[in-house]
C-alpha cells in the first residue's frame, strides 16, 4: 500500500458566540485548521488536522513530497511529519488493517476517556456562563485561564455558584503568578473553593524553589509541561505532581512512559476540532496515567467536522472501535467552511490568518488607576515580570475598538511601543 496523493484543506470553522467574543483578543486565529486528506493505491483514505496557529508542528510542502509514494506504515511515527498528516497516516493504516488506531498504539487500558472544556480568561459572567454549558453538555471538569487583568477570586466564585460540587476547576496562570512570594497567598484564598483542583504552572517552570515552596504549600496537585525543567530535575527536585504532555505521537510514547515510570498522572493538551479529539482519545485509550481530563479546546467549535458529534458523558467519551480514528468526516461541512484557493495563492506558501485585532486592553483597578496595553501577548511580560500585581481584588479587562479617533491612535501607538500607565476614563 501506497500513498499516492495528499490533499490540504484550510478550513475555517466559527466558533461559539460567546467564544468569539472571548477570544476575539488572543486565539481567535485557532478557527483556522488545516486538514490532510491521504489516499492511497489501495482506495483507503485518512484524515488529520492541525491548528495552523497553535499545533505543535505544521505540515510542510517538504513532509507532503516525503509521504507521497511512500507506505503509510513507514511514516507514521515519524513527528517530523506534522500533526495533520501523521494522525491520517495512522487513520489510513487503520482503515486498512481493519482496526481501531489505538491498536496501532499499544494495549488498550480504557475504554473511555476524560475531556475537559476549555476557556481562555474572561469576565466572572462569562466563564460562568461557559461552565453552565459544560454541565449542559456532559462535562465534569473545564481548564480555566488566569490572568492578572481579572480577579481570579471574583471569576471562581461566579463559576462555583452555577455548578455542582463534583465540577472540577483546573487553573493555568502560564506563569503570571510571578513567584512564590506572590502565588501562595492567591492559592491559599482559593483553598476556599472546593472545585479547584490543579495548579498548571502558576509561575516560571525553571524557578525550581519557588516551584517547590508553592507545590509544598498547595493543597492541590501542580502541572507542568512535561521536560522544563529536564524531567530528571523535575523528578528529583520534586517540583509538580503530574504533566501537561503536548507533542507528536513518538515524542508522546516516550513521555507517557516516563510518566507512568515515575507514578505521575497528567494529560494530553493537543489542541483541535473532532479529529484531533479523537486521535487524543486513542492515545489516552493506551496511556495508563493519561488520568487528568484531556485539552483539545473542541467546545470552542460551533462544527466538529464529523458526522457525529463527540458525545461526552459524565466527562468521558468513549473511544471509537470502528477502523482508522473510527469516525465519520462531514464533508459537507468541510466544503462550507473551507477557504477558496483564491484567497490562499496569494499569500505564497505563509498560513493563512484573519487581520490581529486593533485594540486597546485597559486593565482597570478599583482605585481608578489602570494600565493600557495593546494586546495580551504584551502584558504576559509586563505583568509576569513584576511591573504590576499577580492578582488584584475587583480588577478588570476593559477594551477599546480602533474608532478612528486620534485620540485612540495616539494611545494605541503608545501602548505598542510599551504599557501605559494612566488614570481610567470611560470613553
Amino acid at each position: 500500500m501506497k500513498v499516492v496523493d495528499v490533499e490540504r484543506i484550510v478550513v475555517e470553522v466559527p466558533f461559539t458566540q460567546r467564544q468569539q467574543k472571548i477570544t476575539a483578543r488572543e486565539v481567535y486565529n485557532w478557527c483556522i485548521l488545516e486538514l490532510c486528506r491521504v489516499e492511497t493505491d489501495s482506495g483507503h483514505v485518512g484524515w488529520g488536522e492541525t491548528v495552523i496557529h497553535y499545533t505543535w508542528a505544521r505540515v510542510s510542502d517538504e513532509a507532503v513530497e516525503r509521504v507521497v509514494g511512500q507506505s503509510p506504515a513507514a511514516l507514521m511515527h515519524d513527528d517530523s511529519l506534522g500533526a495533520g498528516l501523521q494522525m491520517a497516516l495512522f487513520d489510513v493504516v487503520g482503515k486498512a488493517l481493519e482496526v481501531p488506531v489505538y491498536q496501532l498504539l499499544g494495549n488498550k487500558c480504557r475504554d473511555w476517556v476524560p475531556l475537559s472544556w476549555w476557556s481562555i480568561d474572561a469576565s466572572p459572567q462569562d466563564w460562568a456562563a461557559e461552565a453552565k454549558d459544560a454541565v449542559q453538555a456532559g462535562y465534569t471538569s473545564f481548564k480555566l485561564k488566569p490572568r492578572p487583568w481579572w480577579d481570579i477570586v471574583a471569576q471562581i466564585d461566579a463559576i462555583c455558584q452555577v455548578v455542582p460540587p463534583h465540577f472540577k476547576l483546573d487553573l493555568d496562570p502560564n506563569a503570571t503568578w510571578q513567584n512564590a512570594a506572590t502565588a501562595i497567598p492567591i492559592i491559599k484564598r482559593l483553598e476556599a473553593y472546593d472545585n479547584v483542583a490543579i495548579y498548571e504552572t502558576p509561575i516560571p517552570q525553571g524557578d525550581i524553589l519557588g516551584n517547590r515552596q508553592i507545590r509544598a504549600a498547595s493543597n492541590r496537585p501542580v502541572a507542568m509541561h512535561f521536560g522544563s525543567p529536564p524531567y530528571v530535575t523535575q523528578i528529583r527536585e520534586e517540583v509538580c505532581d503530574g504533566y501537561v504532555l503536548c507533542a507528536g505521537q513518538s515524542q508522546l510514547m516516550r513521555q507517557a512512559e516516563l510518566s507512568a515510570e515515575a507514578a505521575m498522572p497528567f494529560w494530553l493538551q493537543l489542541v483541535g476540532n473532532g479529529l484531533t479529539t479523537t486521535w487524543a482519545a486513542h492515545l489516552g485509550a493506551v496511556f495508563t496515567h493519561a488520568a487528568w481530563p484531556a485539552i483539545t479546546c473542541i467546545n470552542l467549535y460551533s462544527h466538529q467536522l464529523l458526522k457525529e458529534a463527540i458525545d461526552v458523558v459524565g466527562g468521558y467519551h468513549r473511544v471509537p472501535e470502528g477502523p482508522g480514528l473510527g469516525v465519520e468526516i462531514d464533508e459537507e461541512a468541510i466544503a462550507r467552511y473551507r477557504v477558496p484557493e483564491e484567497t490562499l495563492k496569494p499569500l505564497q506558501g505563509a498560513p493563512y490568518a484573519l487581520p490581529e485585532p486593533r485594540t486597546i486592553c485597559s486593565v482597570v483597578y478599583p482605585d481608578g488607576s489602570c494600565v493600557h496595553i495593546s494586546h495580551s501577548g504584551q502584558g504576559y511580560s509586563y505583568f509576569g515580570g513584576g511591573n504590576g500585581p499577580a492578582q488584584a481584588e475587583g480588577v478588570r479587562l476593559e477594551t477599546r475598538a480602533d474608532d478612528g479617533s486620534e485620540e485612540w491612535q495616539q494611545l494605541f501607538a503608545q501602548a505598542q511601543e510599551h504599557p501605559v500607565r494612566d488614570r481610567w476614563q470611560q470613553r
